[in-house]
């Protein structure tokens, strides 16, 4: 895959991630287009239906959570899973995401609309996904976004154990071996926690994305 393909900018003006103060959402509205999602994530947001609207929500928690790409935790029975799977690239992000988009999961809020907007940046190149496979089927996976040194997470699932794990293990090593620096999972959850996620605060957060996106890095591939 070449360089991503810079879509047209968005035509609005995003909120200062300061102004989520302690409810973490900066602001309600505006569309999900290529260039206002990149616009987003560039200056440190990501969008999440509010759901007492329903309308788009573009959040940026206090507390935000990040995986060090020199400090995933990697556990004893872990490692033993991970040559249980066969771990590919973008080689099926239509039913990564779909799988992530499931209705049937606890607090699921990627809809159709979400779904096509991804979609649309995965085709230009600044989204990814990571999947484990067995026996040729799709056991788990994650997907995300990529602007040079930053990989914001989005989502992922598993249908057998550890199939996840094993994918985000997958992406940190990648990112090393891309140059990539910042690994953006937004909330800590004791999931995430005991994979090595920590939280900063959002001060912390702003400068390590200021770092990650003057950093150049190697082609996703």
């Amino acid at each position: 895959m070449s360089r991503p393909i810079e879509p047209p900018p968005t035509v609005w003006e995003l909120p200062h991630p300061e102004r989520a103060g302690e409810d973490q959402v900066a602001g309600v509205g505006a569309d999900l287009e290529p260039g206002t999602l990149l616009a987003a994530y560039r200056a440190g947001l990501f969008p999440m239906r509010v759901r007492r609207r329903g309308r788009i929500g573009w959040w940026s928690p206090p507390a935000r959570g990040v995986i060090p790409l020199d400090g995933v935790r990697v556990s004893r029975s872990l490692r033993r899973s991970i040559g249980k799977f066969d771990v590919r690239f973008d080689s099926s992000f239509a039913a990564v995401i779909r799988a992530c988009g499931d209705p049937t999961r606890p607090d699921g809020w990627i809809d159709d609309e979400f779904i096509a907007a991804y979609t649309r940046l995965h085709e230009l190149g600044w989204v990814h996904s990571v999947e484990t496979w067995q026996d040729g089927v799709l056991v788990g996976g994650l997907y995300g976004v990529a602007i040079n040194g930053l990989f914001a997470g989005e989502s992922m699932f598993h249908r057998v154990p550890d199939a996840s794990k094993v994918a985000l293990v997958a992406l940190v090593e990648h990112l090393r071996t891309i140059g990539a620096t910042l690994l953006d999972v937004q909330w800590l959850t004791p999931h995430l926690a005991s994979l090595g996620a920590i939280a900063i605060t959002r001060e912390q957060y702003a400068t390590l994305l200021n770092q990650a996106l003057a950093t150049e890095t190697e082609d996703w591939d």
